[in-house]
Order: C-alpha cells, then sequence, then structure tokens
C-alpha cells in the first residue's frame, strides 16, 4: 500500500476546523494516554488547558463553526463542550477522531513519542510495538471528513481531535507521504487549523 492518500477531493462542500485539545493532565505530567479505557474517563484538561479554552472563545477569530464534533476522549470531549457552548451548540462525538493508540508504550513517559516517530519516517504500515499504524489512522480520519461531505454542504464543522492522528489527517489531505508527518509544525494544545473551500 501507499503511504500516500489520495485527497479527498480538490472540489469541497463544507469547511473544516481541525482543532487539537487544550492542554491536558496527560501533557501536564508528560505521560502517553492513547487508550480508550483510559482516555475516556481520566486525564481532562489541566487548570491551564481549561484557562486556554477560556480564553480561545472569548476571543474567537475563526468562522464561527456550525457543528462541533470531537473525540470521545475526556480531554477532547472538555474542549469541544467550551466551543460548543459558545456558540450554543451540542457536539456529538465520533470514535475515529481518537488519539493514535500508542500499543505498549499506553502509560509510559512521553520520551517515548520519538522511537515511534522514527519508525514512522521509515513505514506508514508499521506497528511497532503494538502502535496504530499511520495509514489506519489517516484513513479513520479521512472516513470521517469523508462522510461529512456526503451528508452537508455549506457548514463548518469543528472536529475536536489529537495531535498524531491530526498531522497525520493534514499530510494526508496535503498530498505527501504520511511518513513526512512530523516533517511540519507540531500542533500545539488548543491550536486551529482552517481547511476546505475558500481557504
Amino acid at each position: 500500500m501507499s503511504n500516500t492518500l489520495q485527497p479527498l477531493s480538490d472540489h469541497w462542500r463544507n469547511r473544516y476546523l481541525f482543532m487539537r485539545h487544550g492542554h491536558s493532565q496527560a501533557n501536564q505530567q508528560r505521560v502517553i494516554v492513547s487508550s480508550p479505557g483510559r482516555g475516556v474517563e481520566h486525564f481532562g484538561l489541566s487548570e491551564h488547558g481549561e484557562q486556554q479554552l477560556a480564553q480561545l472563545v472569548a476571543d474567537w477569530q475563526w468562522p464561527v463553526p456550525t457543528r462541533v464534533v470531537h473525540s470521545d476522549f475526556l480531554r477532547t470531549t472538555q474542549t469541544a463542550a467550551h466551543v460548543a457552548a459558545r456558540f450554543g451548540l451540542v457536539p456529538s462525538v465520533d470514535t475515529r477522531l481518537r488519539e493514535r493508540n500508542f500499543g505498549e508504550l499506553e502509560g509510559l513517559s512521553d520520551e517515548h513519542y520519538p522511537s515511534i516517530w522514527a519508525f514512522d519516517a521509515e513505514d506508514a504500515e508499521h506497528q511497532h510495538q503494538g502502535v496504530e499504524a499511520l495509514s489506519r489512522v489517516a484513513s479513520r480520519m479521512q472516513a470521517v471528513i469523508g462522510d461529512w461531505e456526503q451528508q452537508v454542504s455549506g457548514e463548518i464543522i469543528l472536529f475536536v481531535s489529537h495531535g498524531d492522528p491530526l498531522q497525520i489527517l493534514l499530510t494526508a489531505l496535503a498530498g505527501k507521504p504520511l511518513t513526512s508527518h512530523r516533517e511540519q509544525t507540531p500542533l500545539a494544545p488548543a491550536s486551529i487549523t482552517l481547511y476546505g473551500h475558500g481557504v
């Protein structure tokens, strides 16, 4: 399989805001929390993350979303709730937006990330130490957009997800090899990237 996924379309029906969750307790503790068993109910936003989100929605500088869709991890759920409340929206969950599963590295220090990214740079299909392959992450993330592109048009949809999945998605949408996902500037907590027609 090629490690480059074809872009969904050159003609987008909607615009998308790709948002990484705010600063989390996992970020604060520098620990890898990637399994639903731990991430759905635990490791929400840190105090700093709550402040980040409060400031972000108060000084909103992006197109106003018409929908908010998020990963079911606690940190993304709480992030989505801040934005949805600001614009009077009811957020919805899509588990395909979950964190990349880091397999045997679950619960370990985030110092282990670079070792996996080194394997990523060589092979988009690798599952070293049980880590979810780049190709699988890209496929599930693009499938979310594909579904919305078929269902609605003229909307501004905010997706709240995680650092690696969003970087992998943006790499795929740019038509670049998935193995190059770490070559772009890392997405900071609470950062937003606009994508779609008219961008």
